[in-house]
């Protein structure tokens, strides 16, 4: 087992073990809280471009499988552990972690201080990272390396992971409504949430025209997680304003929620070191009921949370705040179909306490077929 190295690009080392496989890898360095969901976490590609860090200390017990996968590879750029499960133990699975990881060329470490890395990263903020094994490079020529790294702020990695051509995930049992989504990144639980209510859901690329949508005759569109900085998203938030302004449903998650604030005309910033985890508090301001919900996003949406405000598509107010630092979490407009929420309603992997969303997108869509 090699010796490996985890590099910050502020100049911090620390030194670990090779684990999945070896080489070298650069990315953003985030932390993950949950405590179960790394496949799930693995495989989302809203982590495209991410060395994710995990807090909990023993990781890979349960094994990987098919089923749980939220796409069809591998997505982070790195995997950083503390104590790797020595045995497989789960009736489901079908292959170990790390074989998994050397099979999809994933560099990872392991036996390093998860939990001084991330207060270094809540203390500092994301970063650039590289994990180095079986390298024979001297620690400066590393963080020079690292260094030289792209930043997550201004990427435009949507390209990279979106579908390159539609395809359909059928409603299951009566087909109700039929859905444009928008594939920015998109993870397989929410076609499935939304084929459960009878929705037919057309996966589309993230470049599809306003034509491309009307082409289908939509009950309404949904806006899909992804990576990136959603200021770089500059035809897309055109497109969903030409969706707007024809009032069509909108629903949008994650980056999603994210490329409709901005088509509302509202700024977006990059956070501290961003939300990761299934163990987030956000409360709804209509109900007053605090959700645990899951998260994932480096970014978040400037806007007024002690207020309804206006904009060119009508008046719309803040719906959701996260508890822990007041971000706005969620969205709507008040005299038009288009709500939004910043975290994963379909829960893959986390609590289930908002997929309430997804029969609230029903409703929407629903109540614009009877006008």
């Amino acid at each position: 087992m090699a010796v490996a190295f985890l590099v910050l690009d502020d100049g911090r080392i620390f030194e670990g073990k090779s684990w999945g496989a070896t080489g070298k890898t650069f990315g953003e360095a985030v932390f993950q809280t949950g405590m179960t969901g790394y496949q799930e976490t693995l495989t989302d590609p809203s982590y495209h471009k991410q060395v994710v860090v995990m807090t909990a200390p023993h990781i890979g017990n349960t094994g990987v499988n098919d089923a749980d996968n939220e796409s069809a590879k591998i997505w982070v750029a790195g995997f950083v552990v503390r104590n790797p499960s020595t045995l497989t133990s789960n009736w489901r699975s079908q292959n170990d972690l790390e074989t998994e990881l050397i099979n999809q060329n994933i560099v990872g470490i392991q036996n390093v201080d998860t939990r001084a890395i991330t207060r270094h990263l809540r203390d500092r903020g994301a970063m650039r990272v590289g994990i180095f094994s079986n390298m024979e490079l001297s620690r400066e020529e590393m963080v020079v390396e690292v260094r030289k790294s792209p930043q997550m702020s201004g990427a435009y990695l949507v390209k990279d992971v979106s579908t390159p051509a539609t395809y359909v995930v059928p409603a299951i049992g009566e087909k109700r409504y039929v859905v444009a989504a928008l594939d920015l990144g998109i993870k397989a639980a929410t076609p499935r949430m939304l084929a459960e209510r009878g929705v037919e859901v057309h996966i589309m690329p993230f470049d599809s025209s306003l034509a491309d949508i009307q082409a289908i005759n939509p009950d309404g569109v949904f806006l899909s997680n992804g990576p990136g900085d959603p200021a770089s998203m500059t035809d897309t938030i055109e497109l969903v304003r030409s969706i707007l302004i024809k009032q069509i449903p909108i629903f949008g998650i994650c980056f999603g929620h994210q490329i409709l604030g901005r088509a509302l005309g509202f700024e977006t910033y990059k956070l501290q070191f961003g939300h990761r985890g299934i163990n987030q508090p956000v409360i709804d301001k209509n109900t007053g009921k605090v959700e645990i919900t899951a998260h994932n996003h480096g970014f978040a949406l400037k806007a007024p949370t002690d207020a309804q405000f206006t904009t060119v598509y009508g008046p719309g107010e803040v719906t959701h705040i996260c508890l822990n630092d007041g971000v706005v979490e969620g969205l709507q407009l008040l005299e038009g179909p288009a709500f939004s929420v910043q975290y994963h309603p379909e829960a893959a992997a986390g609590p289930h306490d908002a997929s309430y969303l997804f029969d609230r997108f029903i409703d929407l869509m629903s109540k614009k077929a009877r006008i």
